[in-house]
């Protein structure tokens, strides 16, 4: 009998499985025990347990190997995404319930034979990203203490990057799903808006919010969204977009302007850049450059604008009706939804669909590439300044379901000795294919 992998992957332990080298059973006892082992990161709302895990083992016995593509994969779910038999708290002890089913993308896997194994750890209301806002405790980089995990979706993140599970769920309305996964060495995937059903998960803007997943492999990342994917049909942000297999991108276009690095390891990420796009070069890509000022923009309407009154529209009445049971900065950026206007939003959204059309037309058979983040912070330095250190998390990242894409997050290099580093390229909605083409021509 073989080891479990400390880098667990769907596809490593679908081999396993076949070859009988491996059991269920001895892969969630390792579950069990790593969760252990790292609890002290924080990772968990609701960790793996024991008889929890047994009863899912019972399930398997009366499953197919062959007709259940996910049999026997254990993974993690983001605590604002309904799971049965557990507690969804969104972060937040006072917003706590149990869910009368799970969410439908939830049940989807389950249905594939995958195994949720336990809640992650957010930024509460997946409000934030980088994993410090939450009365369950900051949660640890994977790689570092030290170090911010990035969120909203943190627990999500290092739980995969540490090898509790092969596969995680996220979600993702400015980042969420791509943020933790380059500050943590995995590779982030969020489909187009609508092509996961979110049926089953606290909003946070349920207009543009997405379910995502965090692997260690663009492979792996695939094999969930072939489950997930698909038109739900009491969700009514659901769609009907298939992947479709697509060419690499004839045009990979990066911004006119040289990003802007900060924190700690400005230097390790400018330099990490320089890499990457070196690495895209070699590829065969051709690389060329645009303006950017149209995304920022567009990113600029998320926070700055109107578009976060549909935060307080969502959360508004739990928040008013329960003073001091919201983490401050939350609350602080919850209530600016109160202010924006009627007026003021469709005006944004007026200019939204200016920008989108623009961007169509640039990104026909083609993808823009950003780094994921542009520098990472120690978690004593988002405590001293809460905001403006989330403010610059999500720079190259705000803009993206604004403008309806489709993003993967890439884990291409260290930056510097345990500090992984991400670039993320984005492609108009239904444009998966792209991003997968691009990232096996990228790795290959």
């Amino acid at each position: 009998m073989e080891q479990v992998p400390e880098k667990m992957t769907v596809a490593g332990l679908r081999q396993a499985y076949r070859t009988k080298t491996l059991t269920p059973r001895r892969v969630l006892d390792k579950v069990l025990s790593r969760a252990r082992r790292y609890a002290a990161k924080h990772i968990f709302i609701s960790a793996p347990e024991e008889a929890k895990l047994a009863a899912y083992l019972g399930r398997l016995e009366q499953m197919n190997f062959d007709s259940h593509p996910l049999w026997g994969i254990p993974f993690v779910v983001k605590d604002n995404i309904d799971v049965e038999g557990f507690t969804t708290t969104a972060a937040c002890p006072d917003y706590a319930y149990i869910p009368k089913q799970s969410a439908a993308v939830v049940q989807r896997l389950v249905n594939a034979g995958a195994v949720p194994v336990g809640k992650a750890n957010l930024d509460q209301f997946a409000t934030g990203l980088v994993g410090t806002r939450s009365p369950y405790g900051a949660v640890h980089n994977a790689w570092r203490d030290e170090l911010i995990s990035g969120g909203s979706s943190s627990g999500s993140a290092v739980s995969a990057a540490l090898g509790i599970c092969a596969f995680s769920l996220g979600t993702d309305t400015a980042g969420s799903g791509r943020v933790p996964a380059a500050l943590n060495g995995l590779f982030g995937f969020k489909p187009s808006c609508g092509a996961w059903p979110i049926k089953g998960v606290v909003p946070a803007c349920a207009s543009i919010d997405c379910v995502t997943v965090f692997a260690h492999t663009m492979g792996d990342c695939l094999a969930v969204d072939d489950v997930a994917r698909g038109c739900q049909a009491n969700d009514p942000w659901s769609k009907d977009l298939p992947r479709k297999m697509a060419a690499a991108p004839q045009t990979v276009y990066i911004s006119d302007k040289p990003p802007v690095f900060f924190g700690p390891f400005a230097q390790e990420y400018e330099a990490a850049w320089k890499n990457a796009l070196k690495m895209v070069s070699n590829a065969g890509f051709a690389v060329k450059k645009t303006a950017v000022s149209l995304y920022e923009e567009a990113a600029s309407i998320l926070y700055g604008g109107p578009w976060v009154a549909e935060r307080w529209a969502d959360l508004g009445d739990f928040v008013g009706s329960h003073p001091g049971k919201v983490f401050p900065v939350t609350e602080k950026i919850l209530r600016s939804g109160e202010k924006p206007t009627a007026a003021s939003l469709f005006h944004a959204i007026h200019r939204l669909q200016e920008i989108k059309r623009s961007v169509q037309e640039l990104l026909a058979d083609a993808v823009l590439l950003m780094p994921t983040a542009g520098g990472t912070w120690t978690i004593r330095d988002v405590e001293a300044d809460p905001v403006e250190t989330n403010t610059q998390m999500g720079a190259f990242t705000n803009h993206c379901n604004l403008l309806d894409l489709c993003a993967c997050s890439y884990p291409v290099a260290m930056a510097a000795d345990n500090l992984p580093f991400g670039i993320t390229a984005f492609a108009l909605s239904g444009g998966e294919g792209l991003l997968s083409s691009f990232s096996e021509r990228l790795f290959s």
